[in-house]
């Protein structure tokens, strides 16, 4: 599974997006056991912005970053102790822009199992795997049907261990389980089955307007 996701993950290519706005990267963490799972944080309950929500590790862009890929390591290693050297970056997704304005780069890495990761109190308060199967075979509690510039996102939405996943980390989880393992799954399709809930406003932004690709 994991080879395969690695050859196709070298062979994607991401949407770059070229916008005058801040710019973030985040590590979606595939930790290698015998049935691989996804590294998830949970934001500390006292920052002012996304507390509480489920995230990847990852965080704004720092001048003396010398890339995002950088970024997205430097921030892992600051918010969960995640040793930059035992990370096996897979590959690059497509640039998303948060709710906020910031333009997401998200990077795959392949990590060891069982690394002494520690969530940083400061920023967040939980640290816990879902394994892989769940989203490769769609266990979605619901899809969100939000609508971005016109257009309705299907963005499913996954409940489990007591945690929400959903938003722009469910987006990312879309492209890379139909580049990554080739699954049937998009945001622009309506799922054949399952309930879904509305959203009255835009909260996603789409990069499909005003943009120019690399």
């Amino acid at each position: 599974m994991l080879e395969k996701l690695r050859k196709r993950l070298q062979a994607h290519e991401p949407r770059h997006l070229r916008l005058d706005m801040p710019r973030a990267a985040v590590l979606m963490p595939i930790v290698e056991r015998p049935e691989p799972t996804l590294l998830f944080t949970r934001r500390a309950g006292h920052l002012n912005t996304h507390s509480g929500q489920v995230a990847f590790p990852g965080g704004k862009r720092e001048e003396a970053d010398r890339d995002l890929l950088f970024t997205a390591l430097r921030e892992s290693h600051e918010e969960i102790a995640l040793p930059p050297e035992r990370v096996e970056l897979l590959g690059r997704l497509s640039d998303v822009i948060s709710l906020h304005g910031i333009l997401v780069t998200p990077y795959v890495g392949l990590i060891p199992p069982d690394l002494p990761l520690t969530p940083d109190p400061a920023e967040l308060d939980a640290i816990f795997e879902v394994p892989l199967e769940l989203f490769l075979e769609d266990r979605r509690h619901h899809t969100d049907v939000i609508p971005v510039n016109g257009r309705p996102h299907y963005v499913p939405s996954y409940h489990t261990q007591g945690q929400v996943i959903w938003g722009l980390s469910a987006m990312m989880l879309v492209e890379l389980l139909a580049e990554g393992f080739e699954r049937p799954i998009s945001l622009f399709d309506e799922p054949p089955q399952g309930r879904l809930c509305y959203f009255p406003e835009r909260l996603l932004r789409s990069p499909d307007t005003a943009t120019r690709r690399s």
